[in-house]
C-alpha cells in the first residue's frame, strides 16, 4: 500500500472579480514509503497548494488525499493538525522559524503537537546540521542558511514518515543550496522516511532520479492554457 494516494484532488479559488478559477485538477498521485521525488513547476502554478492540501493545512474542494489508510479529507481540522504533528515534516520556503525564541526553543516547539518535547533529540539534530553552538541563537542571529537548518532540524524532529519541502533552497546561494538538499535527502533516508520536495531550480531538480513535471500532473494548468 502507497504511503500517501491522491485521487481526483480539485481546488478552486475565487478571483477579484468573483469568478472560480480552478487550480489544481490532479487525477492521481501516489508515493511510496521512503520514496524521494522532486515536483518541478514554475512560481505561482498551485505546487505550494498542492503540499500544504496533502498536509491538511487546505483541504480539497473534492476527491481524496489517503495517507497511510486515513482519507484526510474526512477528517477535522484538529485532526489533520495532529496527523501532520505525528506523521509530517514540512520545510516551508520561509522557514516560518519563530523571532522570539531560540534555535533550541523553536525545535522543541515544533515537537510540543507530536510525542512531545525531547531536549537531547533536538540538541542531536542541531548539532548534527552544524549547529551545535548555535542553539541559544534566534533567527536573527543567524545565517539564512543557519536558519534553514533550523526550520530542517524542526521538520524531522518527531521522526515524520513523511517530509514536505516547499522550495526548501529558495533562500540560499547555489553552494548552501547542494549542502541543504544533501542534508534533507541524507536524513530522509537515514529516517525511512518519505520526501516531496517541489523547486523549480534546474541544479536541485537534476540531483534526483524521480522528477514530476506539475503541468502534467496537474489538469488544471493544461486547461488554462486551452482557455488562454
Amino acid at each position: 500500500m502507497a504511503l500517501l494516494e491522491l485521487t481526483d484532488l480539485t481546488k478552486s479559488y475565487v478571483d477579484p472579480d468573483g469568478r472560480s478559477q480552478r487550480i489544481l485538477d490532479i487525477p492521481s498521485f501516489t508515493l511510496e514509503e521512503r520514496q524521494q521525488t522532486a515536483l518541478a513547476g514554475t512560481s505561482g502554478c498551485g505546487k505550494t497548494t498542492f503540499l500544504n492540501i496533502i498536509a491538511g493545512i487546505l483541504r480539497g474542494d473534492g476527491g481524496s488525499v489517503v495517507f497511510d489508510g486515513q482519507d484526510l479529507s474526512r477528517l477535522g481540522e484538529g485532526e489533520r493538525d495532529a496527523l501532520r504533528a505525528r506523521e509530517m515534516g514540512y520545510v516551508f520556503q520561509t522557514f516560518n522559524l519563530l523571532e522570539g525564541y531560540t534555535a533550541l526553543e523553536n525545535v522543541l516547539l515544533g515537537m510540543l503537537f507530536g510525542p512531545g518535547p525531547d531536549r537531547a533529540r533536538a540538541l542531536e539534530l542541531l548539532d548534527r546540521l552544524g549547529l551545535g553552538d548555535k542553539h541559544r541563537h534566534r533567527p536573527s542571529q543567524l545565517s539564512v542558511g543557519q536558519q534553514q537548518r533550523v526550520a530542517l532540524a524542526r521538520a524531522l524532529a518527531n521522526r515524520p514518515r513523511l517530509v514536505l519541502a516547499d522550495e526548501p533552497t529558495g533562500n540560499l546561494d547555489p553552494t548552501h543550496a547542494r549542502e541543504a538538499l544533501g542534508m534533507i535527502r541524507e536524513l530522509c533516508d537515514e529516517q525511512g522516511a518519505a520526501l516531496l520536495l517541489v523547486s523549480h531550480d534546474p541544479m536541485i531538480l537534476g540531483s534526483f532520479d524521480g522528477v514530476l513535471e506539475f503541468s502534467e500532473l496537474n489538469r488544471a494548468l493544461s486547461t488554462a492554457e486551452e482557455q488562454s
